[in-house]
């Protein structure tokens, strides 16, 4: 299979690190409220020890690792008659979305993508929505309008 061309942008890495933090601090409250409790009422204490270590392996992966290799392997192509899409860090998943199929396409922007000049577009099809992250503002605008076009021309064609 041919090397897909396009990629997210790398600020994707700093979104997706910021959202390891927060639920990382939920994660961090709720640690700190077991460890009251099991050292307030003489509990294991190897377990207070066990649930630190799990946090801080958590942090380092869902922090440090994760959202850069989940960059990396983010990839996608728009062609004519089908765009397709590539990601996934253990399990990598290609698919092929066929023109044809489209209903219609989604420019989606939350907070945290709205600071960092970010957009995701959502491609509907009948079967699922297939989502392509962290595009930058303009390119998942034109990428919207590219996928739009296509689709028209493909309904003409049928």
């Amino acid at each position: 299979m041919a090397q897909l061309s396009k990629r997210i942008s790398e600020r994707a890495v700093s979104v997706w690190r910021i959202h390891a933090f927060i639920r990382l601090a939920i994660f961090l409250l709720g640690y700190s409220i077991v460890s009251f409790f099991i050292w307030r009422f003489d509990g294991p204490k190897w377990l207070v020890l066990l649930l630190a270590v799990l946090f801080l392996i958590d942090l380092f992966l869902s922090v440090v690792l994760w959202p850069r290799w989940r960059w990396q392997r983010w990839c996608y192509d728009v062609r004519e008659q089908e765009m397709e899409v590539e990601y996934g860090v253990w399990t990598r998943r290609r698919t092929l979305i066929p023109m044809s199929r489209v209903q219609h396409v989604d420019f989606r922007q939350g907070p945290l993508f709205k600071k960092y000049k970010l957009a995701s577009v959502a491609i509907f099809t009948a079967a699922t929505v297939h989502e392509i992250p962290a595009l930058d503002e303009q390119e998942a605008e034109k990428l919207c309008h590219v996928i739009s076009a296509f689709v028209k021309v493909d309904d003409r064609d049928v």
